[in-house]
């Protein structure tokens, strides 16, 4: 049996909304298939692009039970005094660092971890 192409693209633009619904819906059970399905790939494909994120901010969620240690660690990633570098480790959860590279991100994770913090990339 050939289709008729024309013919069928003919009855298709003759036919309701109504109609060509209940197409759309006759087609998805008898193939198994989703017509939205499309929609759902570009969705899919949007969030691989969010994960290539090129900038990432540094936040210290816990301090841990090394919090002196912790305190200078914070001194020497980020350049505050004393005093800011315990406030930061005391009011926790806090951002060490904001808009630093992947790399820089994941040193300073590791440093704040070696002292006992748990650290967050956002």
């Amino acid at each position: 049996m050939a289709l008729d192409k024309d013919k069928i693209i003919a009855d298709l633009k003759d036919a309701s909304i109504l109609e060509l619904n209940d197409l759309v819906k006759a087609i998805e059970d008898e193939f198994g298939v989703s017509a939205a399905a499309p929609v759902a790939a570009a969705g899919a494909a949007g969030g691989a692009a969010e994960e290539e994120k090129t900038s990432f901010d540094v936040e210290l969620t816990e301090s841990g039970d090394q919090k002196i240690k912790a305190i200078k660690a914070i001194r020497e990633i980020t350049g505050l005094g004393l005093k800011d570098s315990k406030a930061l480790v005391d009011n926790v959860p806090s951002i060490v660092k904001e808009g630093v590279s992947k790399d820089e991100a994941e040193d300073l994770k590791s440093k704040l971890e070696a002292v006992g913090g748990v650290v967050t990339l956002k």
